[in-house]
């Protein structure tokens, strides 16, 4: 690179290595990792900040199971980077609902009633995210109406803004605002439901 070029961003160049990964481009998936792996584990982190105190699941471990299953992933093609955090947020959704779902069968089915909070969402009476009640409500939310569940979890689950979410959904950002709150009414009902 001449002196006077200026660096490629970084959103840019994580567009530009998935789109050589997705082409067969070994060299681009490891020059991905460093590029990902803190907002990758930023978004771990906020999960598990919602989930019980006594989680066994730590966020470095989240983000290596949810990058094994994303390297994994066969005819995968990725055109910019909230596709790939898209993806992300999908993979680790289902690693923590097969993990909330192999505690509670240890238990025996052992559970806090839930209640629902301000924003909307739903937690047990500890304070703490029942993530099964919610995994339940927004595979409903799915069947009624998907793309509301798909900007619940881009928003929740893989930690975009609402300006990432309203470029991949191709709407705008108040769309995406009007979207979420509705979607949130619907899953505080649905979880309330579920709770009683």
């Amino acid at each position: 690179m001449a002196d006077d070029e200026a660096p490629i961003p970084v959103p840019e160049r994580v567009t530009a290595l998935l789109v050589r990964w997705t082409d067969g481009d070994g060299a681009a998936l490891d020059a991905l990792v460093p590029l990902v792996y803190a907002e990758l584990r930023k978004t771990a982190h906020g999960l598990l900040r919602r989930e019980r105190s006594d989680h066994t699941l730590q966020p470095t471990a989240l983000v290596h199971e949810a990058w094994i299953r994303l390297v994994r992933q066969e005819h995968v093609s990725f055109e910019h980077r909230q596709q790939f955090f898209g993806l992300a947020a999908q993979v680790m959704r289902r690693i923590l609902v097969d993990h909330a779902r192999g505690t509670q069968a240890a238990k025996r089915g052992g559970g806090a009633a839930v209640e629902v909070l301000e924003d909307g969402m739903a937690a047990s009476h500890d304070r703490t995210f029942d993530l099964l009640v919610l995994d339940q409500a927004l595979t409903e939310l799915g069947r009624a109406d998907a793309r509301q569940a798909q900007l619940i979890e881009l928003r929740y689950f893989g930690g975009l803004t609402v300006d990432e979410v309203a470029e991949l959904m191709g709407v705008s950002p108040a769309t995406i605002s009007r979207g979420q709150r509705a979607a949130e009414a619907w899953l505080s009902q649905a979880m309330s439901v579920t709770a009683r």
